[in-house]
């Protein structure tokens, strides 16, 4: 067996200046706080040459890739297809690699000891990538945070194995290409180590932003994932750091992520805090906080690299104790001349971005993924956006429907209201525009003109940039109608006997959507889809609608297409209902206000016939937010009166969202209806009382709560029993993927999800189908 060259491996205390290129920004400031003698956990880094090393000894099938450490590999990103070929390719490649056996005795080995660490802090590995970027730019690698993702790891030769594969492999995602490219990166340019830590279960974590004169903590319990994925609201501390004087904010923790230990295979679970205090009680004693503001002063002793840092407060040998886990340096791009006079260790760090009065750094709930440097538009709720400038971040209290159409000039979008199920969070998903909503007084706290940073995937937004720095990280935000999907207009493998649909409501999705390996449209939201049309109520309104709805239906002819019909609450088209409610969530919407007034739906349902007269027999309706069994009758006798049933192949179905929907489904298909859609996020707001466009209620809007799957499956069941298709659509599926084989075990019909989620649900609709055929055999041979 060769020994591993020893230029390969480093632990945190050796790391020098020099090493700086070969283990990356992540390790090399850790390293640096290490080695003055802060907390931080062991760590070794597994150099960006290993990587190198190891793709050069890959057999590369398609020889364009044969170079691949050293090429530019320039892959047409508006060309979804390509893209996606080649990235399969490529880690298809690393992760069927074999890595040398030398290497992985080296890592394990090196490892070893921190098993003995405690309690917790060393129950498994982490393997976190750390790059930094050969380019004038010094400020680019931290502007990428989050984009390379890190993988929890076993003890085992063949878990460390798998894991380095895997996170070499992050380097070749879509994303990770698409990111590049837009910044005008070659990957020649990206030296990629990976550091290897012990990770154990966690009292609280959080993060520290470090200005002169303040320290702002915030805090929750268990692991970063909760705030991370802004399931949560952290605790607030701000402390100034003369005076020592301290506020405090309690935030909403109703959850906190353990890891779960299953064989080789760790894991992260999110779990509800025990007791009904631990949401609001501090995740901080205040011996803790007194413990964590010491440790942070004595990171920022030294004013030549000014940090902020993430931290965890673990329990090692029956204490806790705190550990920083990432230190961000707070940077500013420097000169080419600046550059030439500044030591390895000092790139050009800033003042922090603005003052205390003025926040630098404002979270929310990561929404639509992505990140984009812009600057702000701030509107207030009423105003228009028309006068909005192209390619500029949209800062408003909420989105309403009346300004989707200016939303394709948008940029980035930070709203105050709103959740994952907004119309905001919606929108930005599907038309793929990062977007950051709940940012408590944003419309306060921005003004028009400032220069912003949106991280829509960490539920970031930061303020006043400097110009310097601004130039550098502005960009226009990819412009896929799709975002982040892996688009195949192939058929996949393996078949799948659930229907999976997709949800839509833009016609710019049209094209590369229709392309997409679907059984058909799920759910077009009509609100969303029609404004231009609903803005104009002018003679020869139904025909409007009819060009708006006609493309989807032809694009996916002869696959269904669901047309969802108007659900208009009031607060959302103040200018079309003409009336203000306490609760527009309970007012009038859904099918009750068609009888109130029904001009909208039979100008719906004439629109809805004309295009069935154009020779489409696709196409059918589903009837939002039906209260009672009466409704539907008198919604039923005016589609006859419209003539839409006079086409065979037309269904009318009802959405199953109002709780009273689980009781008389057999009254509702005795009466006529022909299918059900599940509504996930109205179902789960009025089974748990829970506001789901209220940002601090987000944590218990839980689709995943017992009371919701158990409603989820009495519907399904009971649907098959009564013989009609039964569907389900909303964020519950793609936010908790693992509930898809109890879905289909249940008996569901049909899936359908944002295009962004098909791959992943595809991939997880077979396992489940394979899984419960597997069963079925052994049980049937047994």
């Amino acid at each position: 067996m060769q020994p591993m060259p020893v230029d390969y491996l480093y632990r945190l205390e050796q790391i020098q200046p020099s090493d700086r290129s070969l283990v990356g920004d992540k390790a090399f400031y850790l390293a640096l706080l290490k080695q003055q003698g802060c907390p931080v956990l062991p760590g070794i880094v597994v150099s960006a040459a290993m990587l190198q090393a190891f793709l050069e000894k890959i057999a590369w099938q398609n020889p364009l890739l044969t170079d691949l450490p050293h090429s530019s590999l320039h892959v047409d990103v508006d060309q979804p297809q390509q893209l996606q070929g080649v990235t399969q390719q490529i880690r298809q490649a690393i992760l069927s690699g074999e890595v040398p056996q030398a290497w992985v005795v080296a890592i394990a080995a090196a490892v070893q000891d921190w098993r003995r660490l405690g309690e917790n802090s060393g129950q498994a590995l982490i393997f976190r990538p750390s790059f930094i970027l050969q380019t004038l730019d010094s400020t680019v690698s931290h502007r990428t945070s989050g984009l390379l993702e890190s993988h929890l790891c076993g003890w085992s030769q063949e878990a460390i194995a798998q894991s380095l594969k895997q996170t070499w492999a992050e380097l070749f995602r879509a994303r990770s290409l698409l990111y590049w490219q837009r910044l005008g990166i070659q990957l020649q340019q990206i030296n990629l180590a990976i550091l290897i830590q012990p990770i154990g279960s966690a009292i609280a974590s959080g993060k520290v932003q470090i200005s002169p004169d303040y320290l702002d903590i915030q805090a929750t319990w268990g692991l970063g994932q909760a705030w991370v994925k802004g399931e949560v609201v952290p605790d607030r501390y701000r402390i100034h750091r003369q005076t020592e004087s301290q506020t405090q904010t309690l935030g909403s923790k109703m959850y906190a992520y353990t890891l779960a230990l299953a064989e080789d295979s760790p894991s992260y679970t999110r779990q509800p805090n025990q007791e009904a205090s631990s949401s609001t009680r501090p995740a901080l004693s205040e011996n803790q906080l007194q413990s964590l503001k010491r440790l942070v002063q004595q990171t920022a002793a030294n004013p030549a690299i000014p940090l902020n840092l993430e931290w965890t407060l673990c329990q090692v040998s029956q204490r806790p104790e705190l550990y920083i886990t990432q230190a961000i340096p707070q940077l500013m791009p420097s000169s080419r001349d600046q550059e030439a006079d500044q030591p390895d260790v000092a790139l050009q760090p800033a003042h922090p971005l603005a003052s205390p009065q003025r926040p630098s750094f404002l979270t929310g709930i990561s929404a639509s993924g992505g990140m984009i440097a812009a600057v702000a538009w701030v509107c207030q709720l009423g105003e228009t956006i028309a006068s909005m400038p192209t390619q500029a971040i949209l800062v408003a209290p909420m989105i309403t429907p009346d300004q989707v159409a200016g939303l394709h000039q948008v940029a980035g979008i930070v709203t105050e209201q709103g959740g994952m199920t907004s119309h905001a969070a919606i929108l930005a998903r599907e038309m793929g525009i990062p977007a950051v909503v709940g940012v408590r007084h944003a419309t306060q706290r921005i003004q028009t003109g400032d220069r912003l940073w949106v991280n829509g995937d960490r539920g970031e937004v930061h303020l006043a940039l400097g110009e310097q720095e601004f130039a550098a990280h502005q960009g226009k935000a990819p412009q896929f109608p799709v975002p982040r999907s892996a688009l195949s207009p192939k058929p996949r493998s393996p078949r799948i006997a659930t229907q999976l649909w997709v949800t839509l409501s833009q016609p710019q999705a049209i094209a590369e959507v229709s392309r997409l390996s679907v059984d058909g449209i799920g759910l077009l939201r009509s609100e969303l889809l029609l404004m231009a049309a609903l803005q104009n109520q002018e003679q020869g309104l139904s025909d409007r609608i009819a060009e708006w709805v006609q493309p989807f239906v032809a694009a996916f002819a002869p696959r269904p297409v669901f047309y969802r019909s108007l659900d208009l609450r009031s607060h959302e088209f103040p200018h079309l209902t003409n009336f203000a409610e306490t609760n527009p969530a309970l007012g009038l919407r859904g099918t009750f206000s068609y009888q109130i007034n029904a001009t909208l739906f039979d100008q719906e349902l004439a629109a809805l016939r004309q295009v069935q007269q154009n020779g489409y027999k696709n196409l059918h309706l589903i009837l939002p937010f039906v209260r009672t069994v009466e409704e539907f009758l008198f919604c039923r006798q005016r589609v006859e009166q419209a003539g839409l049933t006079q086409n065979p192949h037309f269904q009318l179905w009802i959405m199953a969202e109002v709780p009273s929907v689980l009781l008389l489904l057999p009254d509702y298909v005795r009466a006529g209806v022909q299918g059900i859609a599940i509504g996930t996020n109205d179902l789960t707001q009025l089974l748990l009382g829970v506001d789901r466009d209220h940002p601090q209620m987000q944590t218990v809007f839980d689709q995943h709560h017992p009371a919701v799957m158990r409603a989820l499956q009495y519907l399904i069941q009971t649907a098959q029993q009564l013989g009609i298709p039964c569907s389900i659509c909303g964020e519950a599926v793609s936010q908790h993927i693992e509930i898809i084989e109890s879905l289909i075990r249940w008996g569901i019909t049909s899936l359908s999800i944002d295009p962004q989620d098909v791959d992943r649900v595809h991939e997880a609709i077979a396992r489940a189908e394979q899984r419960i055929l597997l069963e079925a055999a052994i049980n049937s041979t047994s």
